[in-house]
């Protein structure tokens, strides 16, 4: 966050609210690409990003995106072998909630938390934003919406991504 606001409550709310770094005007260009070099080594590469299974779908989180692999029919000449990929398309807000909860795995995260992270501090009461983008993110990836194996819905309390069994750590 860049401000001419330099009280250290300022920049204690915009830190809480979800600012990664806080800078006051004026400031030296050193210190603004200094702290642009420590954003990135905070960040991580792109390799340290895992891909996720989720049944016949792979979530690439270096990529952003989510491949469906079905398995292709015996004798089907166009295939090549194997399996057959799809992209998924989710929308700017569907992935970020997906992310969100792909990156922490178990954990049980608040309708609060959610939706300060994907939607910003501003909509902590818009919950049915969140019902609806949920449902509509097992729609696309659950094999039975109805029933979800992964995002799961912990009545008054939040939502999880609960991993399967045999999935207990992300492929690299």
């Amino acid at each position: 966050m860049l401000s001419g606001r330099a009280d250290s409550v300022d920049k204690v709310e915009a830190l809480d609210a979800g600012a990664d770094d806080y800078i006051t005007k004026p400031f030296g260009v050193e210190e603004l690409l200094a702290r642009m070099r420590a954003a990135v080594r905070r960040t991580g590469s792109a390799e340290d990003l895992p891909r996720i299974q989720l049944g016949h779908l792979v979530v690439d989180l270096a990529a952003k995106r989510v491949i469906r692999q079905a398995p292709v029919p015996a004798g089907d000449p166009s295939a090549g072998g194997g399996t057959h990929a799809d992209d998924i398309r989710l929308t700017p807000t569907e992935w970020h909630l997906l992310e969100v909860l792909l990156r922490n795995p178990g954990k049980l995260l608040s309708r609060n938390q959610l939706l300060t992270e994907v939607w910003g501090p501003g909509y902590a009461d818009a919950t049915g934003n969140l019902r609806l983008y949920m449902a509509q993110l097992r729609r696309k990836l659950e094999p039975d919406p109805a029933r979800p194996r992964w995002l799961i819905t912990e009545p008054g309390m939040g939502y999880r991504y609960q991993p399967s069994p045999e999935q207990h750590s992300p492929e690299r």
